[in-house]
């Protein structure tokens, strides 16, 4: 039942065109009381009377006037207000942290052809990395989100290796962790002032997402082990794996990112302000 005290965290926001080309605003909110999910619609009439910045994700904000529908879990927001606002990401000092720790992890790669490739592009596209979010709402979705669940991965990939895995070709394994992800910093934007993240048009028009972006890159330049790593990091076709994991006979290797991927998705902070 809806309460006018209620407390919720915002998980996502997006803005759209309706048919009749006014703009709709979509909206993910959780109770903090009991985590439950509340889907939101905000016409043009609430969008253009509020600061966009009431929207970031990870604020905490109270519903003041919206109708329901009888199951009460989605919504017609007329009216928020803001209770606690969220940081909108890492700070520059943190970001330039983040990024020097995963540069010297690329830095161990022995095969000095992978190494320069990784390092170069890093360093070629440093500013675009220490902006981009991970994801849009699932998980680490926040200015400088793809520093933390990128250095996240490789990490957590080198701890299994050295304890577990010795067998895995590590050089190719870091790669993987580093450059699965790449294609987010142009898949992705994120507006400065307010954290607001969607999806960059230019990069839909040419991709068809971030996994056929880095498998791409990597198998142009001869990194097919690599390759093969970032294609099958979603697991499945239908969550947009080029390589689905369900097939038959597939080299060991194939799924190690994915469930390296997959630990950090799963349990990775969703607001900056949670780290």
């Amino acid at each position: 039942m809806f309460s006018t005290t209620a407390e919720y965290e915002v998980l996502s926001f997006s803005v759209g065109d309706t048919k009749a080309g006014t703009k709709m605003g979509k909206l993910q909110l959780k109770n903090t009381e009991d985590d439950t999910t509340l889907n939101c619609i905000l016409w043009e009439e609430t969008l253009n009377r509020t600061d966009m910045k009431l929207y970031r994700v990870g604020n905490i904000v109270r519903i003041v006037s919206a109708s329901f529908n009888e199951r009460f879990n989605n919504c017609l927001i007329s009216a928020l207000e803001l209770i606690k606002e969220a940081k909108m990401g890492l700070e520059p000092e943190e970001r330039e942290e983040y990024f020097s720790k995963i540069i010297s992890n690329l830095e161990s790669i022995k095969d000095e052809k992978l190494r320069e490739f990784v390092v170069g592009y890093f360093k070629e596209y440093e500013e675009e990395i220490k902006e981009a979010p991970a994801a849009k709402a699932m998980h680490h979705n926040f200015i400088g989100g793809l520093l933390v669940h990128t250095l996240e991965c490789i990490e957590l990939a080198k701890l299994v290796i050295n304890q577990s895995f010795q067998r895995i070709n590590a050089d190719n394994a870091i790669a993987a962790c580093a450059l699965h992800d790449i294609g987010k910093i142009f898949e992705y934007s994120i507006d400065p002032e307010n954290g607001i993240i969607d999806y960059d048009e230019d990069f839909k028009k040419e991709w068809f997402s971030h996994t056929q972006f880095a498998y791409s890159l990597c198998m142009t330049k001869g990194f097919k082990e690599v390759a093969k790593m970032i294609a099958a990091h979603h697991s499945r076709a239908e969550w947009g794996a080029i390589l689905d994991l369900n097939e038959k006979d597939l080299e060991n290797y194939v799924y190690f990112v994915h469930h390296i991927d997959d630990l950090s998705a799963k349990f990775g902070k969703t607001s900056a302000s949670m780290l």
